[in-house]
């Protein structure tokens, strides 16, 4: 026994000390956050698809619909003025997220007087707004996390890249199996859900007042970049350092080759689940299964799953390191949509369901808690939430733009969900293969 002590010992105490890492008050700030920037995703996603499936939208449509996810594959075009222009009230970060957060709630008061059968083309210009909205609120969100923790602090960074993607699948998992009960249960129409959903949001809006607003010296930190050439006009300067300096700065730092290798990897790395994710509501639909049980295993089973292995990917990104986390995620990213090409076939059993539920959970949680804590280690903290956009509207345009067609591959394939779900695994494999040959240079900037 003693042998067996003296070995498990040094493990538990550095399991106690990366729990330790949690208990700090900004941990729940990120994790409130992280529920308003999962929120929305229902508005203009899980709910919306549901919605225009019930009205009888084909399954093409619905696919394109999920264009206006394009949003947050461009938010970095106008990241750097949420890094720059400081809100009158509130602060920098918290004060951008206080008034995306008024906009979400008015957009969807005005969605709950629409139809979708009359106003389908205001459905569409609305859920965009919600988009631009939640996108921009992201870049804010985001760049409160990075600068509320030390560069140097990696456990930090796992810890909050763990609550953080814990808080978003609150607001998407947990927040979003309320409107589906609602539709099964009650007499509640799509519409007259959003004004519950504008409700939320609203209640969400206190954790923002409650947070504390970090201070980081921005400008101290733009000089320390730019001080060869700060001798231009005051216009000028302001430009450059805000519209071209956080990009530039980020491949000078890394080199354009190895720059761009980590953006690529980025871009490949959630194309699969992205495909599979767009069309999992309509798959569920389609195969049998009742919006009770889509609330009941694909939101509130799918929230708990995911909040447990999001801290637990937290530790383990915090004791083996980001790229461990990372090939384990993927791996799991394959086998978990093979899972859903199984229900396919056997058709609508909830234990089934709720096993791949449990896997896919894992897989989204680990894979996301070490994407966020990978894209906030490069970033430099004078341009936080910028450079955070840059590569994170990169890991989210699989899901965006290229899983947009997602509808047309099912309907070419004939609806067969089966072979949809194998090529979505499928397509995991090239971002693993590269994430390999870049390990090298993960490993360095880990190290510091």
């Amino acid at each position: 026994m003693a042998q067996y002590g003296f070995e498990l010992l040094p493990k538990a105490e550095v399991l106690l000390t990366a729990l330790k890492t949690f208990n700090d008050k900004r941990y729940l700030n990120i994790f409130l956050f992280g529920i308003s920037s999962g929120f929305p995703w229902i508005m203009i996603g899980s709910v919306l698809s549901a919605w225009l499936k019930d009205e009888g939208l084909s399954r093409s449509a619905i696919g394109l619909f999920g264009i206006i996810f394009a949003t947050y594959s461009f938010n970095f075009l106008w990241s750097p003025l949420v890094d720059k222009i400081r809100p009158p009230i509130l602060g920098q970060r918290k004060g951008w997220i206080f008034a995306m957060q008024c906009c979400i709630v008015f957009l969807c008061l005005c969605m709950s007087q629409l139809t979708a059968t009359y106003d389908l083309y205001y459905v569409a210009l609305i859920g965009l707004l919600i988009a631009i909205a939640s996108a921009t609120q992201d870049i804010a969100i985001d760049g409160f996390r990075i600068d509320c923790i030390d560069k140097d602090d990696k456990d930090g960074l796992s810890a909050g890249s763990s609550v953080a993607t814990a808080g978003w699948w609150t607001g998407y998992g947990g927040l979003g199996a309320i409107p589906f009960f609602l539709a099964d249960l009650t007499a509640w129409s799509w519409p007259d859900i959003y004004v519950l959903l504008a409700a939320i949001m609203a209640l969400l809006m206190c954790g923002t007042l409650i947070a504390d607003e970090p201070f980081i010296d921005r400008e101290a930190l733009l000089h320390n970049i730019t001080r060869s050439t700060s001798g231009s006009s005051p216009f000028i300067y302001w430009m450059r350092t805000t519209l071209l300096t956080p990009f530039s700065e980020f491949f000078s730092r890394n080199g354009v080759k190895l720059a761009a290798s980590f953006l690529l990897f980025i871009f490949l790395f959630k194309i699969g689940e992205a495909f599979l994710g767009r069309m999992s509501i309509v798959f569920y639909k389609e195969i049998g299964f009742s919006n009770s049980d889509i609330a009941t295993y694909s939101k509130l089973l799918n929230w708990w799953v995911t909040i447990i292995f999001s801290l637990l990917g937290g530790l383990v990104n915090i004791r083996y390191g980001i790229y461990r986390g990372l090939m384990t995620a993927g791996v799991a990213m394959a086998a978990s949509n093979l899972l859903f090409a199984l229900i396919a076939q056997t058709g609508p059993s909830t234990s089934l369901l709720a096993v791949t539920v449990i896997v896919d959970g894992f897989t989204g949680a680990w894979s996301t808690v070490a994407m966020v804590a990978f894209i906030s280690l490069l970033c430099n903290r004078a341009f936080s939430a910028t450079q955070y956009a840059l590569m994170a509207s990169l890991s989210v345009a699989g899901r965006t733009l290229v899983a947009s067609s997602s509808g047309v591959v099912v309907d070419s394939l004939h609806g067969d969900w089966s072979l949809f779900f194998i090529l979505t695994a499928a397509m995991v494999i090239p971002s693993l293969c590269f994430l390999y040959t870049i390990r090298h240079h993960i490993h360095r900037i880990e190290r510091g």
